[in-house]
């Protein structure tokens, strides 16, 4: 039997969905699965046929962050350039999602924490479940935030928000999100898929029209600091956490979420 890819891309009258499929670990990000987001991405850009993005997840459980195999491994020597390559590529593949030409919607149910809740919040939209679990993580793993998760958070809920978790370390359910601005609705499992297709269903009847739209949203909206100048800003401060932590460190309590 073959063995299903990490990421599964389907595309149907003008959606393409990014199905995460790593669910016995939560969906945490491989590096291969990482490679299939970049793919995805590429797909999207090259079909102007694709007007709306649909990120969603089996098992679920949206995203419980980056593998914490791969940030072990980076751990042993973060300066050397294969760790810093394999964390690239990690959020390298949230970036593209949060530079798609179209707009885009996250179905968050169980949980998002660290680069899951940074992928989350790459999309234009979250739709979350009201017993969902937002969480930066990065702070209860006793390491710096990636990929320009303060960025994300400022850009999504404001300078508060963006202390309250990136900083220090606060949870929010689904239904907080929603009520403190940084979800955009509540949907249940079962009606999550269908609410986010009539959310974008207008952007996917005519993808010309949502593309244009969308490079001027990002053209007007684009935050103080570019979102890559904010991954460089966090990139040395997350790898020398990395090397305070050490590879020893990712065996203490193998039970907490990956981040």
């Amino acid at each position: 039997m073959t063995e299903e890819p990490p990421a599964i891309t389907t595309v149907q009258d003008g959606i393409a969905r990014l199905t995460l499929n790593n669910p016995r670990r939560k969906n945490a990000i491989t590096l291969e699965m990482a490679a299939l987001i970049g793919d995805f991405c590429a797909l999207v850009h090259d079909d102007d046929t694709i007007g709306a993005v649909l990120v969603d997840s089996a098992g679920g459980y949206f995203c419980s962050g980056a593998d914490t195999r791969d940030l072990a491994a980076s751990s042993a020597d973060p300066a050397a350039p294969e760790s810093v390559e394999r964390i690239s590529a990690v959020y390298g593949a949230f970036v593209q999602i949060g530079q798609l030409p179209v707009p885009s919607v996250s179905l968050v149910a169980g949980g998002a924490v660290g680069a899951g809740l940074n992928l989350a919040l790459a999309t234009d939209l979250m739709l979350v479940t009201p017993d969902a679990v937002l969480d930066s993580g990065f702070v209860a793993r006793g390491i710096h935030p990636g990929g320009g998760h303060l960025s994300l958070l400022g850009r999504a809920a404001g300078y508060q928000h963006a202390i309250a978790l990136g900083v220090l370390g606060a949870a929010l359910s689904g239904a907080e999100a929603v009520r403190r601005g940084l979800a955009w609705d509540l949907a249940e499992p079962h009606t999550m898929l269908d609410t986010a297709t009539r959310l974008v269903a207008k952007a996917a009847a005519d993808p010309q029209l949502a593309r244009r739209i969308k490079n001027s949203a990002t053209l007007e909206l684009a935050p103080a600091v570019p979102w890559a100048a904010a991954v460089e800003i966090e990139r040395g401060m997350q790898m020398w956490s990395l090397a305070r932590k050490g590879r020893q460190g990712w065996d203490r309590n193998p039970a907490k979420p990956a981040v």
